[in-house]
């Protein structure tokens, strides 16, 4: 089968690791010939570019600058993007036949594109939902629900969905919201399909290759490590991660490990340089493979989202706390579903976004946990990975598409 898959995640091999890396190697592995179209921004000063892997072909097309940009250079590429793509697939994949289109959110402006391929093709047309906009926008206040410029991007979503023959939700709290504010929708167009990984074998760290990764990180011993890896934007809350280091940033029993990038990590930046906690600590984002030796010798994974978000957002980054068995802390919005999941399978702590006492005692739980206890926390968030988030059960929810 010929699968044209659009993202935009810049993708330019198999062998790295994410949660559209692995279902591509996922479908390559089950001999599919797979056409990844993805971008290559403004800011790389790249020309676009093909390259071959195997029974995968690479198509990085120059745009303008997507992620971590400001809200006008993202809106007038999210505009733009459709026919940039369009045309380089037009050129490069001339001769390909489509059986299958599979894209994500965002963006929700392929939807000529897609409408393109789908009727020259007669292909079949499934979205991967990892975002809900212009809602989310509206939510965080970026734009009113008064104006143009939703009304637009309203208008595109709902072509999207409409040209979709499956949408594949993150959570049941996905799925309703979509149902239930598009009741247009047929409900058998929509599924549950999670965020999803290729599970590796797991390996406790070695003594000694923790003292390496804690001597380079200048990490202390004998304290319990918390840590928050992913987007650091407003839609993360960052108040209240700050309200949250604040609150206990004379607490020694505790390490702090805040990494990423985004529009708000100037304000983390500022805080920890005019407080100097000493129990926290600040990196921009890493490789992922630094991120995952890091990873391994912290002991609490932190989800933030914004307490203002009426859609339910479902944070990809719990994949990467639970496959290296770490109970979670997860401070959300009331909509969202994930701190439900995380306590419903017993591997972690919800708290309300806006209430620090919540918060401090959620941290101070895990710190004083007795060792049995914790450790049977760690088997649970394993086994919430094992049987929620495998990378074949997307792949066959996705392949059995009618």
């Amino acid at each position: 089968m010929n699968v044209l898959f659009l993202t935009l995640v810049k993708i330019e091999t198999l062998q790295q690791r994410s949660i559209y890396h692995d279902l591509m190697r996922e479908f390559s592995n089950h001999g599919h010939n797979l056409y990844i179209v993805s971008p290559t921004e403004r800011r790389e000063k790249q020309k676009s570019t093909i390259k071959t892997e195997g029974s995968a072909k690479f198509l990085n097309v120059r745009t303008l600058n997507i992620q971590k940009t400001n809200f006008i250079e993202k809106g007038l590429s999210t505009i733009s993007i459709e026919k940039l793509f369009l045309r380089a697939i037009k050129k490069k994949f001339s001769d390909v036949k489509f059986d299958l289109i599979l894209y994500s959110t965002p963006p929700i402006t392929f939807t000529n594109l897609i409408k393109y391929f789908r009727e020259r093709d007669n292909a079949k047309t499934y979205l991967l939902l990892k975002d809900i906009f212009p809602q989310n926008a509206v939510d965080m206040k970026f734009i009113s629900k008064k104006g143009m410029i939703y009304r637009y991007f309203r208008n595109k979503e709902k072509d999207l969905y409409n040209i979709s023959d499956k949408i594949g939700c993150m959570s049941k709290a996905n799925a309703d919201y979509v149902l239930n504010h598009n009741p247009y929708i047929p409900n058998n167009k929509v599924e549950i399909n999670p965020n999803s990984i290729e599970i590796q074998p797991f390996n406790d760290v070695s003594n000694e290759d923790e003292e390496k990764i804690k001597a380079k990180y200048k990490i202390p011993d004998n304290r319990k490590i918390f840590i928050y890896g992913g987007s650091l934007g407003k839609p993360q809350g960052i108040e209240f991660l700050l309200q949250t280091l604040e609150a206990k940033k004379n607490d020694e029993r505790l390490f702090f490990i805040i990494v990423g990038s985004g529009t708000e990590y100037n304000k983390i930046e500022n805080w920890v340089n005019i407080n100097n906690p000493q129990n926290t600590i600040l990196l921009s984002a890493l490789p992922k493979s630094d991120y995952d030796l890091l990873i391994r010798v912290c002991n609490v994974g932190l989800i933030f989202l914004h307490k203002d978000f009426t859609i339910p957002n479902y944070p990809s980054r719990l994949l990467s706390y639970l496959e290296f068995k770490m109970p979670i802390i997860a401070a959300t919005d009331n909509n969202t579903d994930i701190g439900t999941d995380i306590m419903n399978n017993g591997c972690g702590i919800s708290v309300y976004s806006d209430d620090i006492n919540q918060m401090t005692e959620a941290i101070n739980s895990l710190i004083e946990m007795a060792p049995e206890k914790f450790e049977e926390m760690r088997q649970k968030s394993w086994d919430f990975l094992v049987n929620d988030f495998k990378v074949e059960d997307s792949y066959q929810k996705i392949i059995n598409i009618k």
